[in-house]
């Protein structure tokens, strides 16, 4: 397995890695706590949380794998060189654990506090079932032969998809009422400075080692990135260009289909919380 060549830019690698993990996770924390005073999650969409639980648990699945896992490695390095660094750093693992339990400590609180007659909706039952079928096949297809890290990078296209699905309804919801009233800004900002970060270490790391493997051997990490600074810019441009502070706005008409994910975006912990 490689090592690094410039101690300068191992520094840099970890720098970047850990302000990742701090702008990423340091939104999460207003909603819980919220939660806390309240003694209610009455406001906070439980599709929301669903979804947030199958994306992060798969990319757990994925970090925590490929960064202590020799035969996983091995597989890796098999495939991609035995020159290359593997793709996963400490902090991803470690944001991936911050994310599941966070996640679980919401649901905790669902089960605890005043809900209000709010329950997940089908849409959401739905894809958080087909997204575990499909993993539950796929592990009996590659059991025979160990075919673990196919396996894995299942689980991190998952993650992939599920981002996706997590960020389009908001963008779509501004657009229908014309404001970003209700969303808060700073959870954008941060947002794309951790993705910037999270690319940016994966660009020193390939400096480093002449070499762009680590880009298409973890798509995963780089997608995610790549759509989190995408759907981040297009919030920042409905803030600040197209529907700024105190303009005029039409109300949303959602149908029942897409109402459960687009209130997942409207709700008190992206208000004046982060």
């Amino acid at each position: 397995m490689a090592s690094w060549n410039s101690i300068l830019l191992e520094i840099a690698y970890q720098v970047l890695g850990w302000t990742a993990f701090i702008c990423w996770i340091i939104g999460v924390y207003p909603q819980v706590i919220l939660n806390f005073r309240r003694k209610s999650v009455v406001g906070l969409n439980f599709d929301f949380v669903v979804l947030n639980l199958t994306k992060h648990t798969s990319y757990l699945i994925y970090n925590a794998t490929l960064y202590f896992s020799s035969d996983v490695q091995q597989q890796y390095l098999d495939k991609y060189g035995f020159k290359e660094m593997i793709p996963v750093a400490a902090n991803d693992v470690a944001f991936s654990i911050h994310s599941v339990l966070l996640v679980l400590i919401m649901l905790l609180q669902i089960a605890i506090y005043e809900r209000g007659g709010q329950t997940v909706s089908k849409v959401s039952i739905g894809i958080v079932s087909a997204v575990w079928l499909t993993a539950a096949v796929c592990f009996f297809i590659a059991l025979p032969t160990h075919s673990w890290l196919w396996l894995i990078n299942i689980f991190n296209s998952i993650q992939v998809i599920m981002t996706a699905i997590k960020y389009s309804p908001q963008a779509f919801m501004n657009f229908k009422r014309k404001s970003t009233d209700g969303f808060s800004i700073y959870f954008i900002l941060f947002d794309f400075t951790g993705s910037v970060a999270n690319y940016s270490q994966m660009a020193v790391e390939s400096i480093d080692q002449n070499s762009w493997v680590n880009f298409y051997g973890n798509t995963g990490k780089l997608l995610l990135s790549l759509i989190s600074m995408f759907f981040d810019l297009v919030f920042m441009c409905q803030h600040y260009l197209l529907y700024p502070a105190g303009k005029a706005h039409v109300p949303c008409k959602t149908n029942k289909e897409t109402e459960p994910f687009v209130e997942s975006f409207n709700q008190p912990d992206h208000s004046q919380n982060v």
